[in-house]
């Protein structure tokens, strides 16, 4: 019997991730990702296709105004792959912040959807809470900005952790 390559749930070729051996089959990924999500109303929904560039939570400052105090846990997807399929967000920059990343947002429910940053240039950074399947970020492979983090922040063990931004 020949050996067929494994698939996913939605049938997607699975291939090794980084770090990946022959003895561990836990650490496939899916190759070509398709992710939708929306906002809380659903007036504003997307697609993003690709593979994740980083799966992340930052306790920054700024992070911690967008989600009412907590963490933001989020997922940078390719900026080729995305697109609204419904809707269109309101964006915001704010204008005495050299750099500032814009934020999109719904325009009617206020959800925040997405962060476009010159940090990462040709990504869009999703947050977790508008991917229709959350459980596709199982955990972030790092945790960012933990010298702002708040003393009621949890800072999962095991997974690196920077002060601030990784150079």
């Amino acid at each position: 019997m020949q050996n067929l390559p494994e698939r996913s749930k939605k049938n997607r070729l699975l291939v090794p991730a980084a770090g990946w051996s022959h003895s561990g089959r836990e650490t496939l990924r899916e190759k070509n990702m398709s992710i939708t999500g929306g906002c809380y109303c659903g007036a504003v929904r997307y697609e993003a296709e690709g593979d994740p560039i980083m799966k992340a939570q930052c306790h920054c400052r700024e992070c911690q105004y967008f989600t009412g105090g907590q963490p933001n846990d989020f997922m940078a997807m390719p900026e080729a792959g995305f697109t609204y399929t419904k809707g269109a967000p309101k964006r915001f920059a704010k204008s005495d912040v050299a750099n500032a990343a814009t934020r999109e947002f719904c325009p009617e429910c206020g959800v925040h959807i997405v962060t476009r940053s010159q940090a990462l240039p040709g990504a869009v950074i999703l947050k977790v809470g508008s991917l229709d399947d959350p459980t596709v970020f199982q955990q972030p492979q790092m945790i960012l900005q933990t010298a702002d983090a708040q003393s009621f922040h949890h800072i999962p063990d095991g997974v690196p952790a920077f002060e601030r931004f990784p150079t």
